[in-house]
């Protein structure tokens, strides 16, 4: 039913800030929607390491690009999209965060954590 959904789109800068305005928007969508603790938790999580992803890797930090956030609504799902505006990556190239020689690591469990926390996760070029 088109009167069900819900469609929401902000523009965040480039700045530490925006992932805890990102995280909350989300997060008040899933709570209003009626999604329990557990699963708001995982959203919560979720949005902040796309967030960080886009500010840190995709914008690469720079104030002058923008990480853009929408969220859809609908009575089936809850779908979010974290997009930056920096040159893109391909999935198969980053780092299996498991591997021996990563399990020290102090970054790289962003998109296993998303992967893990999501039903479905993608990264479109």
């Amino acid at each position: 039913m088109a009167q069900d959904n819900k469609h929401m789109e902000v523009v965040l800068d480039t700045q530490v800030e925006s992932v805890n305005l990102a995280e909350e928007m989300c997060l008040r969508v899933a709570e209003a929607a009626g999604f329990d603790e557990e699963v708001c938790y995982r959203i919560g999580m979720s949005v902040r390491e796309g967030v960080i992803n886009a500010f840190h890797y995709g914008n690469q930090e720079r104030p002058d690009k923008k990480i853009h956030l929408a969220v859809d609504l609908t009575p089936e799902k809850l779908v979010i999209h974290v997009m930056d505006e920096g040159k893109g990556f391909k999935l198969t190239d980053v780092p299996d965060p498991l591997a021996e020689e990563n399990i020290l690591s102090t970054s790289g469990r962003g998109i296993f954590l998303m992967r893990a926390f999501m039903d479905e996760f993608a990264v479109v070029p």
